[in-house]
Order: C-alpha cells, then sequence, then structure tokens
C-alpha cells in the first residue's frame, strides 16, 4: 500500500535517518543492497545523498542506468535487510535469495522493494569527483512514496512494532525508531 508523497515534502521521510534499501536495475539486472549512510540534502527540487561503495554491483548499475530508489524498510523486513547487506548480488538475485518482493517503480526503471514503508525515486546528479573520490552519489528525487499507515500529513505515526522504521548499529544489531513527541511550537 502507498500513496504520493508532495516532492517538497520527500525530505521528511529520510529527515530521521533510517537504514535504506537501494535497489538499482540496468541492461536486464537488478540489485538491492543496504546503505545507512543516506540523507536529504534540499527542498526544491528534492535531492539526497548516498553513500555507495565503488566495489558494488549496486554502484555498477547506477553507473549504468543513472538511477536507484531508495527504499525505508521497516522492522518486519529487519532480517532481510541484514541478509542484503552482508552478500554480493553479482552471483545472483538478491531478491529471490532473501524472499524481498519489488513493484514497478513510476519513473525510474529500478523497482520499488516489497515491505517497505516509503520510497523515493531518484535519478543521480553526475559529480564524477565525489563518486570516484568518495564514494558519494547525490541525486534529484523524481516521485516520493509512502504507506499511509506510518506516514501521512507530513508526519510519521508508528501504530505497531513491526512498522517502526530501522536505525543499524553494526554486527546485525539494530534499533527501530521511537516514538515521537513535540517541543515547543511546530517548525518546518
Amino acid at each position: 500500500m502507498r500513496e504520493p508523497v508532495e516532492l517538497s515534502k520527500a525530505y521528511l521521510l529520510m529527515n530521521h535517518g533510517p537504514v535504506t534499501l537501494v535497489s538499482s536495475a540496468a541492461g536486464g539486472k537488478r540489485n538491492v543492497m543496504a546503505a545507512s549512510w543516506a540523507m536529504p540534502l534540499d527542498f526544491a527540487p528534492p535531492k539526497i545523498a548516498v553513500v555507495i561503495d565503488k566495489s558494488t554491483f549496486s554502484r555498477e548499475l547506477i553507473e549504468a542506468s543513472g538511477e536507484f530508489v531508495l527504499n525505508i524498510p521497516c522492522r518486519a523486513i529487519a532480517e532481510q535487510v541484514l541478509a542484503v547487506g552482508s552478500c554480493c548480488g553479482r552471483g545472483e538475485d538478491k531478491f529471490s535469495q532473501t524472499g524481498l518482493s519489488t513493484v514497478p517503480a513510476s519513473i525510474v526503471d529500478a523497482p520499488l522493494v516489497g515491505g517497505c514503508v516509503a520510497w523515493l525515486e531518484c535519478k543521480v546528479i553526475p559529480e564524477a569527483r565525489n563518486e570516484q573520490h568518495y564514494d558519494l552519489f547525490l541525486a534529484e528525487v523524481v516521485a516520493a512514496w509512502a504507506d499511509p499507515r506510518v506516514f501521512s500529513g507530513g508526519r510519521w505515526h508508528f501504530p505497531s512494532e513491526d512498522l517502526r522504521t530501522l536505525h543499524y548499529l553494526a554486527g546485525g544489531n539494530f534499533i527501530a525508531t521511537g516514538d515521537a513527541f513535540s517541543v515547543g511550537a511546530e517548525t518546518e
């Protein structure tokens, strides 16, 4: 289940620093990898930054296609998140290996990962120096989606533990996003 998110509000999907799954596709091949180093950069047009190591199969596909999807997983699929972050997709299809489903994206060719709670379709903004020296990719968000059970009205709300987003600590350990609270006047 997903609904569109206004592009000017797409940064809110990433602002709390969750783990992401980066899905990519090119030349009839596809892959998915876990990435904790991803963040929003700008509002209009919305931009993100993500680190994609040069040794990964995902990097090859992203360089070939110029696009990817940042998928925001939840606790319900934490086991698959760890699995796709722990193996290489060059020899086998990680989606088949882990049982992760896919849904076609609306603008890019990379698939949306099933079981996630938000999705950002992205087109790479070429920055060769950043990509080569720092493995840092900048991209414009061209479409954004969220599961309305957990994101609506520009805010996250978690009705159940299994729908909370994830933060990776290390060694197979995660924490789930906690309870939200407000202090003072609301600002954006």
